[in-house]
């Protein structure tokens, strides 16, 4: 199917690696040029690299920080250089703590608040000009813990549940400047250096091998398989593209079913 994106201006943030990276190359299969933002200058030289290689697509990239105001200046301007518009933000950049809420202090909630909320409230915002003329499309990668909280997850779970709230507001503004915004919410996504290490680290707790402690949380989600960085990345493309224009405000759930309620 053509998404229609041939020639489109596309910029995703956590792009070198994981599900950001997977958005990023699915768009530019899809034949949009596009603009990588990551922390890590090796990686976002070679997921370039092999985007170009790949789709024949031009790829530029960005090294920035974008917890603070100075790495989201950083991006706009990697942008506005490169490009000069923009029709398609995928704002995925965030890393939460997860851990006993009682030993996790203000600067872990302030980190998981500053890259991921606040990373996406300024990039929207330095963006959307651009956005508004374009009519161009926002898509957020958030998480299921917005919707299922839990003690070991609150950092998480609370910046998800932001980011969700905020993304429904934008949206309604989306409305009257013709900019779409959605969410698209993973649940667990094999196959990323995250997962791993939340793999190693509750099989250690457990005292079980890494396939055992996989086996069982497969088990107990009920689901038949963990999600692909592929399964995100084909979902945001979509939403991405005029095909899915009348899809506004929306929230995707790719997690295979095990998020159980409405």
């Amino acid at each position: 199917m053509d998404l229609g994106l041939e020639g489109k201006i596309a910029l995703v943030t956590g792009a070198s690696r994981g599900i950001g990276r997977a958005i990023v190359g699915k768009l530019a299969e899809e034949g949009a040029d596009v603009m990588l933002v990551a922390r890590n200058i090796s990686n976002l030289e070679t997921a370039c690299e092999e985007i170009r290689e790949s789709t024949g697509r031009r790829a530029e990239y960005c090294s920035a920080d974008l917890s603070g105001t100075d790495g989201v200046a950083t991006a706009f301007e990697a942008l506005r250089s490169a490009y000069g518009r923009i029709d398609i933000l995928v704002n995925n950049a965030g890393d939460t703590q997860s851990g006993d809420f009682l030993v996790l202090d203000d600067e872990a909630w302030d980190s998981g608040f500053a890259l991921k909320f606040f990373g996406y409230v300024r990039m929207s915002r330095a963006l959307w000009p651009m956005l508004k003329e374009s009519r161009g499309s926002v898509i957020n990668i958030v998480g299921t813990g917005a919707l299922t909280p839990g003690p070991h997850f609150a950092i998480g779970g609370s910046v998800n549940a932001a980011v969700t709230n905020f993304s429904k507001a934008l949206a309604n503004l989306g409305l009257v400047d013709d900019v779409n915004v959605n969410v698209v919410h993973p649940g667990t996504v094999a196959e990323t250096d995250r997962y791993e290490t939340l793999l190693a680290r509750n099989a250690e707790a457990q005292g079980l091998e890494r396939d055992e402690a996989e086996r069982r949380s497969l088990v107990s989600q009920g689901i038949r398989r963990f999600a692909l960085p592929a399964d995100v990345a084909t979902v945001a493309a979509f939403l991405a593209s005029p095909l899915a224009r009348h899809v506004q405000g929306t929230q995707s759930i790719i997690d295979g079913g095990s998020t159980k309620g409405l």
